[in-house]
């Protein structure tokens, strides 16, 4: 049974038609129970915004089916590659046309400042969809020489049914990052969205079905984990998993995906280091800093959220750095464009965080900045004012943990050695960044960090072009770039006997 969409008027006056169903085989499609709903809110006013279908494993079991169809269809199957990246390239344009509706979206459910949804959030997006639809014709095999009486080569396949699951801080931007790749090597998906943030990929999948994309190409969910999203990663289907969320669920999932040795992509946690070097340009070390650790609220996966600076430099830096947070981390609702700092993500995430300031003070760490919440516009909102701790040891959970919010531990160090060891002395390995004028120092360090990306001079802005992913217990594989199409393609060795006879 078709699912009706429902009539929305955002705060800032955008009406648009909220599909509300499980997008399978391009319709939006009730959820076997229709009574399990997933409620989305909107952070800055803890109102309810609407509610949308919750996925049971049998509506995985029709959306994974779906895919399998679409995988063999001629439609798909048989779809020369060049008009593949064509549709990606229409669905890119299409988005185009209605990012401020899609950054309205993601800005109401998920908290973040609309300025930055459609400034930053959207072009990202739109950019890797379009990116990934140059690539559709340019991945291919090789022929190999080895004698002349073989003639082999290799052919470059999609790896069949993709499950993709992805977090609630970048909704769209993390969705087109998982279905770029995959859709310009072929494969079928099914996407299941957070549960904090189930709205934008829903209207994504009308621009899907206005590209053109044959029926079962693209199916999302919207679901619970613990229901939905465990029995995609265990459906006997699926091919492969590609995740990004925490690391204790990246955990789980390999656990899931184990018994059918699924292949599988993880994008998990971090506690990225940023060392400044005192011959670093401080005034912009600074703000890269900042914004390294306080842009989109704090949750990002890459964060910098253990900033290590030389003792030489210290003081001066911190003094710096706390003006840099009263001057520019703005706390307002997502609507009003002065907003640095909207809302965190929902109460659970607040108060996560807000415990973490409890942990840091019964530490014996300094707190010098925040460390309490902030009270909303309408006295109501999951608002966190920004946190700085000092004095802080290598020992203590502030310093050790991911606690994926406007929070950041400060320390120092003495020497380039004793910098490379405080940075690498962690289970994560997502980023790192270093600041420093000695270009041979720089290079020498990001070598030496344990890290899957290091950025000198500068923290958090990442490209589509670039791959994207970690090391250690910060995932497996990478995303973006031309790296990201090797997670979704398996190549297949064919020999061919010119003459050697038995």
């Amino acid at each position: 049974m078709t699912a009706q969409p429902v009539n929305l008027k955002a705060p800032n006056g955008k009406d648009y038609l909220q599909p509300t169903g499980i997008f399978i085989d391009n319709e939006f499609v009730q959820a076997t129970n229709p009574k399990s709903t997933i409620t989305s809110v909107d952070p800055g006013t803890e109102l309810e915004i609407v509610k949308v279908q919750a996925a049971t494993p049998e509506d995985v079991d029709k959306a994974v089916k779906a895919a399998k169809r679409a995988l063999k269809s001629p439609s798909w199957k048989k779809l020369p590659a060049t008009d593949r990246g064509r549709l990606m390239a229409k669905l890119a344009d299409l988005m185009e046309g209605e990012q401020e509706l899609l950054a309205t979206i993601d800005a109401w459910d998920n908290g973040k400042p609309y300025s930055v949804a459609l400034n930053e959030d959207l072009p990202e997006a739109i950019g890797t969809i379009r990116y990934y639809s140059g690539w559709a014709d340019k991945s291919h095999g090789q022929t190999i020489n080895t004698t002349p009486e073989k003639f082999a080569y290799t052919l470059r396949q999609p790896i069949g049914v993709v499950a993709q699951i992805i977090p609630w801080n970048y909704p769209l931007s993390m969705a087109c990052w998982k279905l770029g790749p995959a859709l310009a090597c072929g494969n079928t998906v099914v996407i299941k969205a957070a549960e904090q943030t189930p709205l934008s990929i829903l209207v994504l999948g009308t621009l899907i079905q206005k590209a053109g994309f044959p029926a079962g190409v693209v199916n999302i969910i919207n679901g619970f984990g613990r229901e939905a999203g465990a029995a995609l990663v265990q459906h006997p289907l699926v091919d492969k998993v590609a995740f990004t969320g925490s690391t204790a669920t990246a955990s789980q999932v390999m656990k899931m995906a184990a018994p059918t040795l699924k292949n599988i992509t993880l994008e998990t946690g971090g506690k990225s280091p940023l060392l400044v070097f005192e011959d670093s340009d401080l005034a912009q070390a600074v703000k890269w800093s900042h914004y390294g650790i306080m842009s989109n609220q704090g949750q990002i996966c890459t964060a910098t959220s253990r900033i290590l600076v030389q003792d030489s430099v210290y003081g001066h830096f911190v003094a710096k750095f706390r003006s840099q947070v009263k001057e520019v981390s703005k706390i307002g609702d997502q609507w009003d464009p002065s907003t640095f700092q909207g809302p965190q993500v929902s109460r659970e995430q607040y108060e996560r965080i807000l415990s973490f300031v409890a942990i840091g003070k019964s530490e014996g760490a300094t707190l010098v900045e925040g460390g309490c919440a902030h009270t909303g516009s309408q006295g109501k909102g999951f608002y966190i004012a920004p946190t700085v701790f000092t004095d802080v040891s290598s020992s203590m959970r502030i310093y050790r943990e991911e606690v994926f919010g406007p929070f950041v531990v400060i320390r120092t160090f003495s020497t380039e050695e004793e910098a490379i060891d405080a940075a690498n002395d962690t289970t994560y390995g997502l980023g790192a960044a270093v600041f420093t004028k000695d270009l041979e120092r720089a290079h020498r360090v990001a070598a030496e960090i344990e890290a899957g990306m290091v950025w000198i001079n500068s923290s958090q802005d990442c490209d589509f072009r670039i791959p994207f992913g970690g090391v250690k217990q910060s995932g497996i594989g990478r995303e973006l770039g031309e790296a990201g199409l090797e997670a979704y393609t398996q190549v297949k060795a064919v020999h061919v006997n010119m003459g050697n006879k038995l």
